[in-house]
């Protein structure tokens, strides 16, 4: 009753947030995707990531068994956990908006 909807600024602090519950490699998003979502990114193992943005990747997030697949990898290794559905939606919005 209380949901008031996805926030694009919540979804953006949570891209750029320093955590601390999962690996210590990778403690936030632009950890491997870059501070500017528009621009490429980069695995662990140095293997390219095109753009996490809508605008510059614009079939990402357009597959559901795809993004909860990437969503539990990758919630887990910079968490620690599953993430909500609040974070879920605040994160596409952000994207969606990028």
């Amino acid at each position: 009753p209380a949901f008031a909807g996805f926030s694009a600024e919540r979804g953006g602090a949570f891209f750029r947030a320093s955590q601390t519950g999962g690996s210590a490699e990778t403690p936030s998003c632009t950890s491997c995707h870059g501070a500017n979502p528009q621009d490429a990114g980069k695995t662990r193992a140095n293997k390219a990531i095109a753009p996490i943005a809508v605008s510059k990747t614009p079939d990402r997030f357009t597959d559901p068994d795809k993004v909860t697949l990437w969503f539990d990898r990758n919630c887990k290794g910079v968490l620690g956990r599953v993430c909500t559905p609040l974070e879920k939606g605040d994160f596409l919005t952000f994207m969606a908006g990028q």
